[in-house]
């Protein structure tokens, strides 16, 4: 798995009992093998894509205050993505 999405898959798991669409991208993470993050990012949804939109801005401030560069970058490329 990219590194990217393996810095998804961790910030997911802590909000999989709050939504059905943070499920499914999970689910996609864990069982296809993208080749990077352009092919993750295609294979998303218009919904899956809004709702990362919305939480990775809050998940990007965190890993700043907390001086977390590595999972900052990681998580901005796909942020970056999906613009």
């Amino acid at each position: 798995m990219i590194q990217p999405l393996a810095y998804l898959r961790e910030t997911l798991s802590n909000y999989l009992n709050e939504h059905e669409i943070c499920q499914r991208i999970y689910e996609k993470i864990m069982k296809a093998s993208y080749k990077d993050e352009d092919a993750f990012v295609d294979d998303l949804s218009e919904d899956e894509m809004r709702y990362l939109n919305d939480i990775l801005p809050d998940e990007l401030n965190y890993a700043k205050e907390e001086q977390d560069e590595k999972r900052f970058n990681e998580l901005n490329d796909i942020y970056g993505r999906l613009l």
